[in-house]
This record gives C-alpha cells, sequence and structure tokens, in this order.
C-alpha cells in the first residue's frame, strides 16, 4: 500500500510498517545483533550497496526501519534515521555537516545541551558559532558569514517560546548555500512539518511528543534529499548511536496516538495559558497561542495548532517559581516534556543550566522562567493544582 498519499493520521497508524511473514498486526520486536546471509554473496552484496537486506543492527533493523520510514512520510522527507537519543541525533547532524573552521548561526535559546554541545565540545576542534535570535531575520543576515556552513533553528525554541518564520531564513541561507536544520521537538510533525517550508533537515527527540509516554529515550533525523540521508546515516553507524530495536517498538507505539495527545493536550494549555495570563501574581506568560505573543500571526501561518508548551514567571522572580514548584501536587517536578502527563520545571538551574546567566538572558530565559508542559489530565484539575501553589507564593 502507497501510504504516501494518504491523510496525517492514517500515516501514523500505517506508514513504514512492513508485512510480517507471520501476519502481525504490528512490526515485532526483531532483538536481534545480527542477521544470517544466505550466501557469501548475498552478504558481500549488502556490504557493497548492491542489495538491500540486513546486516548488523548498527547499520539497521526491520523495527527501528519501520519507525525511520513511519516518520520521514509524517515530514514529509525521503528518509529518516533513528538515534539512540535525541542528543545523538545533534551529535549526528553537527558532525556530519560541520568541520573545521566552519560557523553556525542558531537560535539563542535553542536546547541547552545543544548549544553547550558547540560551545564547550565543537568549539575545541575549530568550529565557530553565533547564537541570535532568529525570530528576527535581521539577526540571522547579520550572523551568517562566508565560512557559515549550517543554520540550525529550533521553532518554538526551548523554552523561551519564540518562533522563527523558517521558510524566510530558510530562503536566506540557501542564498548562502547553507543548509537549514530545524528541531521541530516541541510541535511534532502533527503541527509543523519544516521541510514544506524550505528547510533541508528536520530532527526530534522522540523522547518527548512522538513517543509521548516518557519511557523511551529517543532521536529521529530526516532529511529532504535522499544523498543527505545516506550522508546522516553512515554517520550514525560509525557513531554508533543506533536506537534500540525494543526502544523503536515503544516509539512505533507511541507515535500511534500523536495527534490525538496533541489535540487534547493543546486544548488544556490554551486553557491553563489565559487562566496564568489572567492572574495578578503572574509577571508574564509566552503561549505561541495567545494573541499576546509577539509571533502569534507567524504561528498561525506556519503551524496547524499551538502546542502544548507554556512559559512564564510569577512576581517575585527565581524564588516565586521555586515555591511554586515545590507546592505544585498534580504537576510532576521534572525535565523533559510532550508526555501525557503534565511537567514543570526551572530551566535556568536544569535543562539551561549549562549557560552562562548573561547568555540565558540575552536568549530570554529569565533566572524565574517556569517552563510548564501541558499533559492530557482534567484541565480543571491542572487549573486547580497551580491555583493552590500560587497561593503560597
Amino acid at each position: 500500500m502507497d501510504t504516501k498519499k494518504l491523510g496525517f493520521n492514517t500515516k501514523m497508524v500505517h506508514a513504514g510498517a512492513p508485512k510480517d511473514m507471520y501476519g502481525s498486526a504490528v512490526t515485532p520486536i526483531y532483538q536481534t545483533s545480527t542477521f544470517a546471509f544466505d550466501s557469501a554473496q548475498i552478504g558481500a552484496d549488502r556490504f557493497a550497496g548492491r542489495a538491500d537486506g540486513f546486516i548488523y543492527t548498527r547499520i539497521g533493523n526491520p523495527t527501528i526501519r519501520a519507525l525511520e520510514q513511519n516518520i520521514a512520510e509524517l515530514e514529509n522527507g525521503a528518509d529518516g534515521v533513528a538515534t539512540a537519543s535525541g542528543m545523538g541525533a545533534v551529535t549526528v547532524v553537527y558532525m556530519a555537516l560541520l568541520s573545521q573552521g566552519a560557523h553556525l548561526v542558531s537560535t539563542g535559546s535553542v536546547y541547552g545541551p545543544s548549544r553547550g554541545l558547540i560551545e564547550k565540545q565543537f568549539s575545541r576542534f575549530g568550529v565557530q558559532y553565533s547564537y541570535v535570535d532568529t525570530s528576527d531575520i535581521e539577526n540571522v543576515r547579520a550572523a551568517i558569514r562566508p565560512n557559515t556552513k549550517m543554520v540550525y533553528l529550533e521553532s518554538p525554541s526551548n523554552p523561551a517560546m519564540l518562533v522563527t518564520d523558517i521558510r524566510a531564513v530558510s530562503e536566506l541561507a540557501h542564498q548562502h548555500g547553507c543548509p537549514v536544520v530545524v528541531d521541530n521537538t516541541f510541535a511534532s510533525p502533527c503541527l509543523q512539518k519544516p521541510l514544506d517550508l524550505g528547510a533541508d533537515i528536520v530532527f526530534h527527540s522522540v523522547t518527548k511528543f512522538i513517543n509521548g509516554h516518557a519511557d523511551v529515550v529517543g532521536g529521529i533525523i530526516v532529511a529532504k534529499d535522499p544523498a543527505v540521508c545516506k550522508q546522516l546515516r553512515a554517520m550514525m553507524v560509525v557513531l554508533g548511536c543506533n536506537m534500540d530495536p525494543h526502544q523503536a517498538f515503544l516509539v512505533s507505539r507511541g507515535v500511534k496516538t500523536l495527534s490525538l495527545r496533541v489535540e487534547r493536550a493543546q486544548e488544556n494549555a490554551m486553557k491553563v495559558a489565559r487562566w496564568l495570563e489572567a492572574h495578578p501574581k503572574v509577571e508574564w506568560v509566552r503561549y505561541v497561542g495567545l494573541e499576546s505573543h509577539p509571533q502569534h500571526e507567524l504561528v498561525k501561518r506556519q503551524m496547524t495548532g499551538f502546542g502544548s508548551m507554556i512559559s512564564f514567571e510569577l512576581n517575585g522572580g527565581y524564588e516565586a517559581g521555586r515555591n511554586l514548584m515545590d507546592n505544585v501536587h498534580l504537576a510532576t517536578l521534572a525535565v523533559s516534556l510532550g508526555g501525557v502527563e503534565t511537567l514543570i520545571e526551572h530551566p535556568a538551574s536544569m535543562t539551561h543550566a549549562s549557560m552562562s546567566q548573561a547568555d540565558r538572558l540575552e536568549a530570554g530565559i529569565t533566572d524565574g522562567l517556569v517552563r510548564y508542559s501541558v499533559g492530557i489530565e482534567d484541565v480543571e484539575d491542572l487549573i486547580a493544582d497551580l491555583e493552590q501553589a500560587i497561593a503560597k507564593v
């Protein structure tokens, strides 16, 4: 069945699923390290790339392959490469596209470890970088240099919730011969398709919305060009950061309910965001679905929904936020996001602690910022939980 012409929800359930010799309704877990060849010639042909088939799970595996093809179709890309973690995906992209003397332009409020990897590790090998507010395209234009080899965007950004015009930045970057990479974790392919907007590579921490159940760590990369897909896969194989078959099985199970979970969570998030915005003890709220968000009109053009991520700050800053997080009962005080459960965390001391305070403030990550990932619980219970916690601040 050609699933490419089917609707998004149908693709979620059926894309990438191979026919199993026993008629399994779902892709089985092929929990094997290696695969037998019917002859020496077949083995040689597979290693040489003359024949399809599996060799060794670090290189490829039917369970992992089904997930890669599923997400590739959801993102309208040529192919996918699954990795052991979201940071595994980031590392593969950096290693494949950046070399000594290369320059990177990236979103300032990008996920902390993604930025830290460049600033503290890749810089040791001569990679240069500029972190700017990419929601203003003039900042991107000013940052591009003759040796810029990648424009790396996160939109909406983590956790400042800034939105970048992916189409406009892609057009600008391509004028300078730069590929555009987009971390689409916050939106998921359910709400945003960067490749359709002009980006060259999109990736996800599937730990978040795509899996959605806080029980798997993983990443996936999808590229528009088949040749780039091969380049990324070759780098993943040599780095040895492949996804495990059991991981892939769980993520494939999770992705089948992606739309249902996202729809319920973002419905809750809108109600929570409006409640927070009206609360006298709340200094500000950043939720892309609110009319007060500076890129709200862009969001309506670029995304098909507003998602379920909220950042806000209470009057009283850091101490008020800490008191809030110590007094919630329903929301779980933990990092990560995009699961069925509501999570709350403090980026300045947790997910973005690797950044200096100056860099955090420049990126819009204030010391009192609270990140709130809205789950699928009854929204009345979530609001009641926040209300009793804020009352204690």
